[in-house]
């Protein structure tokens, strides 16, 4: 048994240490915020959706942060020491086209939902109480256990790294850290300032990482990498002639199918990155998520094939930090393959800032759902049915107990999946089957007016009996008994994720034509701003407002909805003394009295985006899903030459993903850090 490959001070050290660090950050970042922007988290709409004013750049790491889970690169990599090359093919076309679609939604509610604040109250406007409800706790279920598989994940990885105490990992990763406080001072926006440093820092270290290993002279290169992966003569169960370096993988192809159901309900039924499609600019939203999809590939694909073939290369030479024994299953599915690998060929230093990028990734996506929770249980639960005329500092107060509350919570729920035994790998395999039921109603509610009430509550709750009686009764047929050990099985997991996610669908529309009705758009339009008109504001208007609504529109005012819905608060809004969330009244009455706020021309515009996001959502999932990893399921072993190509490619777009998320939103923000430059400067000029 070899020696921890850290001592318990690194882990200790960096998970306290630096949630110090990114807590006084944020507490000056929200400074900043309100001394020179005129940005106030203490409103509920910039926590909550950051005055929805979020540019393209900023968005775009935001995004990629919460989507960059550990899962993408430490467990990737153990996953491609397992199966091969295949896997991060797999896994890469698993992340990019949910995101795709996520645009394209995402600018439908722009539309549609303007002020929507939470995925969930458009359910609630157009279904009521039972169906808002349902999926209050379908969205909670998805969220609790993707969240706590990656926390559990994430304390597996420390105490494997550490020997520090898993249940000590599980509490201080949720709780303890910086997720849980800077979230509650600084809401949505806290969480993309946070995300884009979360993002540079561990981009930087990931393409560190995977070109110190590669140009390692126990590694020799590329050509060396594939000529010591070829010497190790590993047998695959599954793949071609069992290679490491075919992309016909059984296995691969299963895990990949299987995650793209997990992942599409990671994104669409976590109210999180509706938040962030909610939070951008309407100019923002397609370009902001559709760049992610593209870069976000670099991710597995990079380094999972560097470091996990990598692992086998090197794992039965004595530069293994632990020859001669090899790596127990336990081991690679807990993602130790990317920590020996490192050890052995980087030292101590490389080791630690791979635990510093277990730190970023965790408490990037933690922070999301943290926010994500608090308001549902703010808007969605509090604000609907115990205080529906709550102001918005009361709205704040429940936030901010719910950000707590949810991060005490998630502790303990993953201390509680340790001592169950479930491990990541179940996590993937059932997550799908609870997550997938509500996204195809959710889908319709957007885009089809013919969903009726009654579909939108049965629908789920029969995908979901039907999703679970698959998954249990092959577990059971295939494995003999029901446990954790049959149940984490492949193809049950696949079958049982397929009836979940589809089967809603069929049942949707065979109920919704039993008894037909059409639901009116305008109805969306009632969902209003959090207003509190007793607390003044210190928020600038919405860009949204003021550029597309204001600016773009001609005095003669060709759009009658600015007649209405403006002359009442332009002065004061521009003035500065009002925020949106005071801006606008509330929309009662009948139908024909409410207006769209967005001009005529700002709609034209929503809705050149909604076409280029339909098209590219097509495109996208043609050849992330079929085009790329399809064609080469074939009887074929990677040459050398190829090889070379192979890996050259994702590196470079590894080096394109920097250039898109970590330098374009500083270029994409170069005004507004002007400004705050400008303010400090004639801060100090006048203490001068």
């Amino acid at each position: 048994m070899a020696e921890a490959l850290l001592n318990q001070a690194h882990g200790y050290g960096i998970i306290i240490g630096l949630s110090i660090l990114f807590c006084l950050i944020i507490l000056a970042a929200v400074r900043v915020q309100k001394r020179y922007l005129a940005e106030d988290s203490e409103q509920s709409e910039m926590f909550m959706v950051a005055n929805r004013s979020v540019g393209t750049g900023l968005t775009a790491s935001a995004v990629f942060s919460s989507w960059m889970w550990i899962n993408e690169s430490v467990i990737c990599a153990a996953y491609t020491y397992k199966w091969g090359i295949a896997l991060p093919v797999w896994w890469a076309s698993g992340l990019s086209f949910q995101i795709a679609l996520m645009a394209l939604l995402g600018i439908v509610a722009k539309l549609r939902v303007p002020y929507a604040h939470t995925s969930l109250e458009f359910m609630r406007m157009r279904y009521g109480k039972y169906a808002h409800c349902i999926f209050i706790l379908l969205n909670l279920i998805n969220n609790i256990f993707g969240c706590g598989s990656m926390i559990l994940a994430g304390a597996q990885l420390v105490t494997g790294m550490t020997g520090m105490h898993v249940i000590a990992a599980c509490i201080l990763i949720p709780a303890g850290d910086e997720v849980v406080i800077y979230t509650a001072v600084g809401g949505l926006k806290a969480t993309f300032i946070t995300d884009y440093l979360h993002t540079a820092i561990a981009l930087i270290l990931l393409i560190y990482f995977s070109l110190a290993v590669l140009t390692n002279e126990h590694v020799g290169g590329i050509s060396g990498l594939y000529q010591k992966v070829k010497a190790a003569d590993d047998y695959i169960e599954g793949n071609y002639m069992g290679s490491l370096l075919t992309m016909k993988s059984k296995r691969a192809v299963l895990f990949g199918l299987v995650l793209k159901f997990g992942n599409l309900a990671l994104v669409l039924m976590d109210t999180a990155f509706w938040q962030k499609s909610f939070a951008s600019e309407v100019e923002s939203v397609v370009p902001a998520y559709d760049l992610v999809s593209v870069v976000i590939l670099a991710v597995p694909w990079c380094t999972g094939t560097i470091i996990g073939l990598t692992g086998r290369a090197i794992e039965k030479t004595p530069i293994w930090w632990d020859y001669p024994n090899l790596l127990t299953e336990t081991q690679v599915n807990s993602g130790l393959v990317m920590p020996y690998v490192l050890r052995s060929l980087l030292g101590q230093g490389a080791t630690t800032g791979l635990l510093v990028l277990i730190f970023m990734a965790i408490t990037s996506t933690v922070s999301s759902s943290v926010i994500a929770v608090s308001s549902i249980i703010s808007l969605d639960f509090y604000r609907a049915y115990i205080n529906p005329k709550a102001s918005d500092r009361k709205v704040l107060q429940v936030s901010h107990i719910g950000v707590v509350g949810h991060g005490c919570f998630m502790a303990a729920f993953a201390i509680m999946l340790q001592y169950a035994g479930a491990t990541n790998n179940w996590s993937t395999y059932f997550r799908p089957i609870v997550a997938c039921p509500g996204i195809f109603p959710l889908m319709l509610t957007l885009l089809w007016s013919r969903q009726t009430k009654a579909a939108a509550i049965l629908s789920p709750i029969l995908g979901l009996a039907s999703g679970v009686a698959t998954w249990l009764s092959l577990s059971y047929v295939w494995g003999g008994k029901i446990d954790i050990q049959t149940t984490q099985e492949q193809l049950p997991g696949l079958y049982g994720a397929i009836v979940s996610f589809f089967s809603p669908a069929l049942f949707s529309v065979i109920i919704s034509l039993a008894r037909p009705s059409q639901f009116d758009w305008r109805e969306f339009l009632r969902i209003d701003l959090i207003e509190d008109s007793s607390q003044p504001s210190t928020s600038l208007p919405s860009p949204q407002d003021s550029k597309d609504d204001i600016t773009k529109i001609s005095p003669a005012g060709s759009n009658p909805v600015n007649e209405k819905y403006q002359p009442t608060i332009d002065a004061e809004a521009k003035a500065g003394l009002v925020s949106p969330a005071t801006s606008i009244s509330t929309r009662t009455g009948s139908l024909d009295d409410i207006v769209h706020p967005f001009s005529d021309q700002t709609i034209r515009h929503i809705k050149k985006w909604r076409n280029y996001a339909a098209g590219y959502f097509v495109l996208n999932l043609l050849v992330t899903v079929v085009l790329w990893p399809v064609p080469m399921y074939r009887d074929y072993i990677f040459s050398l030459s190829f090889f070379k190509g192979w890996v050259t490619v994702a590196i470079i777009w590894h080096f394109a993903a920097m250039l898109a998320v970590i330098v374009y939103p500083v270029w994409d923000g170069r005004f507004v850090i002007g400004t705050v430059f400008k303010g400090v400067q004639k801060e100090w000029s006048r203490k001068g």
